[in-house]
Formats: C-alpha cells, structure tokens, sequence
C-alpha cells in the first residue's frame, strides 16, 4: 500500500507517546504541511482495494458514495472483509440480509467529518463525533508485535502498519473489528453489568431510570440558520444553530462487591448488601421523615432517591469528565476540577483530574476522583473513578456514559461546607448542560485558530454555535441579540480556548449554578477586554429574571488592566515579574475597585507559561456580593447598553466564579484568597 508522508508522521507520533500515554499536540503542523494529495478521493481508496469490498459495498448501499467522491475533510475507521465477517457472523447475518438502514448505520459509525490523525487523537473520546451522532472512545495500547497503538470503542486497534494514510478528501485509519455503538439508552446499558446490579435496580425503583430514558427533544426545530458575525480581532466567522436538542446524563456507580466490603456488614445480609440495606444507609446519610419508606422510592425527598440522584450527572459528558486533555490548567499548581449539577436538585459534584504532585497523597496522578479536597487545610480524599469498565461490558450508551466509583457520594455538610467551601470555577461552557449532551463542549480540533469564513461555515476545524431562544435551560435571548458559543482555539485570551458571547442589541438572561450553602457569596466574571472592539454592558441580578436588580456602573469592557491599574493603555507589568509585596498591594488594589488578576493557574497558547494573570486583557470582575440561599434559583442578565459599534456589540463570557466570604472575606497576609 503506497504511503504517504501523513504515515510518517503517525510513525513519528508512536516515538512521541510514552507507554500508554499520548504526546501533546501542541506543535502540530499545519495540515498544509503534512498532506500529500495524490488525487485519489477516498471514494477511489475504497473502490481500489479488494480487502475492503465489503465495507466499500454497505458505503454504495447506504448512498454515501458520492460523499467520499466530493472535496471534504473525512476520517474513514475501515474495517476490512475480515472483520466484516466476524462482525456478520456474530450478527446472524449476512451481507446480502443487511437492509439500506442496517448500511447506513454502519457507514456514518465508521465516518468522521473531520480529519484525525492518530497522532492527534488523545485519550479519552474522540473530539469529533462520528456521523451518528456518537462519541468513538480512545485509548493507548500495544500490538501483539509491542507497537504503540490506538485502541477505538474498546475493541477494535488502529492497523499500526496501515494507520494514517491520506487521500485528496481525508484520511483512512484501517482497523481490526467493526465499530459498534450501543443502541440502549443508559439505564437499559447499566442494566445488563450485573457487577452493578444494586444501583441498576435503585435506579428503576427509584423512577430515575424514566427520565433517564429520554434521548431527544420532539418540540425543538432547527432554524437552520447560519449567522455570520465579527468577534474580537477575527475577521467575519459563522456560527450554526443546532442541528438536534439532546438529553443526557453521566452516571458513577458502586459495584456490588464495594457496596458488601464497605458497608454489607452493617446494613446487608450476611454480608452483602442489598437493596433494602442501600436504603437504610441513605436513611441515616440523609436523615429519614415519618412520610419516607421503601415503599415510595419515587419520592424525590426519600433518602434512597437523594442518594441515587446525586450519583447522576444531568449531562451526558462525552467521555471528557474535566476539560478535553487539561487544555487551559498548568496542571503542576491547579488540578483541572470542574463543578456539575447533578440529578439531585440543586446540588454541585466536583469532578477533578489529579496532578499536583504536593497533594496527591496517594492519588493516582492523571485520575479522576469527586468531592475530593486535599490541600494545606483539608485532607478529604473523595472517590475514586475507573473509567474503564472492562471489555466485556460497555459503558456508552446512546444518551451517556456510567463509570464506577470506589465509595458512595453524598451531598453532605463535609461536602457542601468544605468540598464545595472553596472558590469555584465554572467554564461558561458547563453552565448550560446542552452543550455537553449535544458534543459542542471543546469540539474540533483547537490548535487550528486561523480560518476562513467557509471554513468556518462548513466546520472545517469545529463549529461555533448560536443558541435559539429557549435552547438552552434557563436563558432567555432577546430577537436583536444572539448567544454564541465560539469552538476551543489555541492562543485565545479564553481559559480553555473557547468562549461564549453576546453579539448585536443583546439582552440575555440565564441561571447560574446553585450555592452549596445560604450565607455571603460573591460572583465573578471571567473575561477579555478589548480596547475599540468590545461593548458596555449592564449586568443585573436577583432571583425573579423577570425583575432582576441592576448591579453598579455598566461594565466597560475596552478597559482593561493596565487602564483599570495603571490608568494607561501603555503601562504593564507581568504579574509574576512582581515581587511579593508588589502582588498583594495590586490584588487589594484590584480587589478595592471589583476586579481580580486573571486566573495564574490558566494559561494561553501552546506555553504554560503564558499566564492568564501575566496577561493585561485577561480578568476577573465582581458581578454581585451579597446574601445567596441555598435551594433558590438565581439570575444573571447582561443588557448591552452601548451602540458606538453599531448592531456589533459584544460582551465576552468566558467563566463564571461562586466564592464563599471564607474566601473572598479574608484578608490576613499569608490567608487571603490564593492567585491561582
């Protein structure tokens, strides 16, 4: 098979990994660099190779030819004859008995409308679906000849002599079994683990499971609108409104066997556990009311549907449960962490990724545990994730994933108090659930900053996206304003690449987070000012969204640091070229006027050491302080309230902040609130 200089380079990507890890993608080539076009479409590919016929004829039958004839950007997973026939026989079938429906469905699994190499595949799920509609899984393995591998799905590897070969219109990735991807919704997939059989019938006694079920919403139409507008220093790009409105959901599950070692002999059976000994342990975490029983497990205030309830993300996460591949957190000072809603209203789970070698205290580093808090005040060790659950048993289904846990969840005092008694930090784009369940969150491929506006119309390197009016839960969107959300890019003044914004006449409202606990709070704003380009808004806030208070002066944001510091446009100093001293007399200056250094454990670009505190534009400003309850909605509304840009106003959101007065209160040198 003739190669390419794109085989090289996946040779060179397999130098590049240590032992069951991935090279970072950082220093990537431009495509330009690395393509050698023969002409040959990937159409011709298939239609050239015998070993590949049958596959070449569920494509012909499914009416995808003409697709692989035309210019685009493909990766083809391409299973060969015989692995098409393993895959039939275990079907029962053959491939005269597939029917137009059963080609299609296998085509579009094996097709990406994006371009990966495996060198620029990480561990994890794929940043692109595939033309179903449904994440690819990844992972590092080695061949039986010891070569360094990509294992997709769990089941099916790369060819590592075939991998990455190019055509005019993609690239092809050989691979040894045909893709399957789950047809079950998630309950019905946790169903059939029988090593998590308690919490499978906890959640279908619970009534969990019914809402569970729900994939896709019936009364959302497309617009099948594209806008096309100017943000920032880019020139004109586009954004598309979505194509579907999906539900889902992340589950983190006790097995069995930890339910009986932990806690089998004291509320189980003869040691192990059982359904009515789960509902006794919620009872005594959650406390128990004469109304509760076994016998109304659908109640959401029973102890046994609180504790299942937290144990379930209200998102279907993609397989990324913190930020695709820690881009934007210099993981050596910052753990990546991000706060979800879960099942349980008005509750927050904390799902961080381990790296600080100073707090790790035995964690394993690169994992993932929840409610976990170790640091110079704390010592509370959460639970561990094993997102791997084994090749016998899958854990995608068609509206999320499950992983297990080593230990229950509880929404607790230690964990509303202390876990969750820190400054949190929500990227904008986990405020809005959708955007995870409908794989927008870090989609595409975000080393590619630079594009075209056809690029960016046909989703070359990822998609931005604009939401319609009630698209997302809990925002309303004026018909002179549009919401956007702008896809992951390298070098952005935006702590993971990507950012929402608010274009033209806007008039937005949405609900933020819930507080842990009732008491004092303060909500930031995480932003870029832009001196000439960014707009004046007023920012409001209060639990009626139909009647919120207004919060202060507009908020201008064309000034940045050095104007807000310094009062010049030509005045700066690195924030951690500082001395001691220095730094906290800025931070109280800062923190005098409403604003806060960007964050110094985010970074920009491909170089951690390119700081968001270090950067003039990148910065925190105060929304709100004052008295938040627990258990209450609340509401934010950004009004633009500025025209000298004409219909082109803009106002950045890139991360929302919820700070106890535990934190933000302090000002003892040596206690105050870290920089991180």
């Amino acid at each position: 098979m003739k190669k390419t200089l794109y085989t090289i380079l996946g040779l060179l990507s397999v130098i590049m990994v240590s032992s069951f890890g991935f090279a970072s993608c950082d220093d990537d080539p431009d495509a330009e660099n690395y393509y050698t076009f023969t002409g040959e479409m990937m159409s011709d590919y298939l239609a050239k190779r015998p070993q590949y016929s049958q596959f070449t004829e569920i494509v012909d039958r499914a009416g995808l030819t003409d697709l692989l004839s035309a210019y685009g950007h493909f990766t083809c997973f391409l299973p060969d004859n015989a692995a098409m026939d393993r895959f039939l026989e275990a079907k029962g079938k053959t491939l005269e008995s597939l029917s137009v429906l059963d080609c299609d469905t296998i085509a579009r699994t094996h097709l990406v409308n994006m371009i990966y190499s495996t060198y620029e595949m990480k561990e994890g799920t794929l940043a692109t679906q595939n033309m179903m509609r449904r994440p690819i899984t990844v992972k590092a393995t080695t061949d039986d000849d010891g070569n360094a591998v990509i294992m997709l799905n769990n089941a099916s590897i790369i060819y590592f002599e075939t991998q990455n070969d190019s055509v005019e219109n993609g690239i092809v990735q050989p691979i040894s079994e045909v893709l399957e991807s789950s047809t079950n919704t998630l309950p019905d997939l946790i169903e059939l683990n029988p090593k998590v059989s308690l919490f499978a019938q906890a959640i279908e006694l619970t009534g969990l499971a019914n809402e569970m079920r729900l994939y896709k919403d019936p009364d959302y139409t497309n617009p099948e609108t594209m806008i096309t507008y100017k943000s920032g220093a880019e020139p004109e790009e586009a954004a598309k409104s979505p194509d579907d409105r999906l539900y889902g959901y992340t589950a983190f599950l006790v097995p069995d066997s930890i339910l009986d070692k932990k806690y089998g002999a004291r509320y189980g059976t003869d040691g192990k556990m059982t359904l009515e000994g789960l509902y006794k342990l919620a009872c005594e975490k959650y406390g128990k009311s004469e109304s509760d029983s076994f016998d109304n497990l659908t109640d959401p205030e029973n102890p046994l549907h609180k504790l299942i309830a937290y144990h379930i993300l209200d998102r279907n996460c993609q397989g990324q449960l913190t930020v695709r591949n820690n881009f934007g957190f210099v993981t050596t000072i910052l753990n990546p962490n991000e706060w979800y809603t879960t099942m349980l209203p008005y509750s927050l789970l904390k799902v961080e990724r381990v790296y600080v070698s100073q707090y790790l205290y035995g964690a394993v580093a690169g994992d993932y545990y929840l409610n976990r808090r170790c640091d110079s005040q704390f010592t509370i060790y959460g639970a561990h994730v094993t997102t791997n659950v084994g090749a016998e048993y899958d854990n995608n289904s068609l509206n999320g994933f499950y992983y297990y846990v080593d230990d229950i969840l509880l929404f607790d005092d230690q964990t509303r108090e202390i876990v969750d008694g820190v400054r949190m930090r929500l990227d904008f784009s986990t405020l809005f659930k959708e955007l995870q369940s409908n794989d927008m969150r870090m989609n595409g491929d975000y080393s590619k900053a630079r594009e075209s506006l056809e690029d960016s119309k046909n989703g070359r390197y990822g998609y931005n996206y604009w939401f319609p009016n009630g698209y997302l839960d809990g925002v309303t969107v004026n018909d002179n304003g549009y919401f956007v959300y702008r896809r992951p890019r390298q070098g952005y003044w935006s702590l993971h690449g990507d950012e929402f914004i608010c274009q033209g006449d806007y008039d937005i409202t949405f609900r933020i987070p819930p507080v842990p606990e009732t008491g004092d709070w303060q909500v930031r704003l995480g932003y870029a000012a832009m001196i000439g380009v960014r707009g004046v808004a007023q920012i409001y806030f209060g639990e009626d969204p139909k009647n919120l208070e207004p919060q202060g002066i507009p908020l201008d944001m064309n000034k940045d640091l050095r104007k807000i510091l310094y009062n010049s446009e030509s005045t700066w100093y690195e924030y951690n070229s500082l001395s001691a001293d220095k730094k906290q007399e800025n931070r109280k200056t800062l923190k005098n006027l409403g604003y806060y250094y960007g964050c110094n454990g985010g970074y920009r670009d491909t170089n951690t050491s390119n700081r968001f505190a270090d950067i003039y534009a990148t910065l925190r400003v105060v929304l709100y302080t004052g008295h938040i309850e627990a258990g209450k909605d609340y509401y934010i509304r950004i009004r633009a309230v500025s025209s000298k840009q004409g219909n082109n106003n803009e106002a950045m959101l890139d991360y929302l902040e919820l700070v106890p007065k535990q934190v933000y209160g302090v000002v003892e040198d040596g206690e105050e609130e870290d920089d991180l």
